[in-house]
């Protein structure tokens, strides 16, 4: 079995996933091109509510016309949508995101439903202080 060892702080969770996200990519200067494609989907100022904060990657299948129950997360977060179209109500507001689209969850009590043509997926990035 893999054991993969907690990450106790902040700084060193994300100087840990730059390394792995960027540790084998070469320096490259703005005028050279790399054929990469880089956009920012969403950025937040965000105030952890503590140094020590457990952070997962959930990926969730939405059957077709499916509607969760009224819940909550463990923390907030940025929500990206793979697939299909999921409309969200949270603080009594509804908006509808599509395939592609980035949206940010509070971790308040809200609810979700699958209105496209087929199954939707979504991945949900949770920070949650550690209990």
């Amino acid at each position: 079995m893999l054991k993969i060892p907690t990450i106790k702080s902040t700084g060193c969770m994300l100087a840990t996933l730059a390394a792995l996200s960027f540790g084998n990519i070469p320096t490259v200067s703005a005028q050279q091109k790399t054929g990469l494609d880089r956009t920012v989907l969403l950025e937040k100022k965000l105030e952890l509510p503590s140094p020590n904060i457990d952070t997962k990657i959930i990926r969730v299948a939405f059957p077709l016309g499916f509607k969760t129950p009224w819940h909550t997360h463990q923390g907030p977060g940025p929500r990206y949508v793979v697939k299909g179209t999921l409309k969200v109500v949270e603080h009594g507001k509804a908006a509808t995101y599509s395939a592609g689209e980035v949206f940010w969850e509070t971790g308040e009590l809200m609810s979700v439903e699958n209105v496209g043509d087929d199954t939707a997926e979504l991945i949900i990035f949770e920070l949650a202080p550690v209990k």
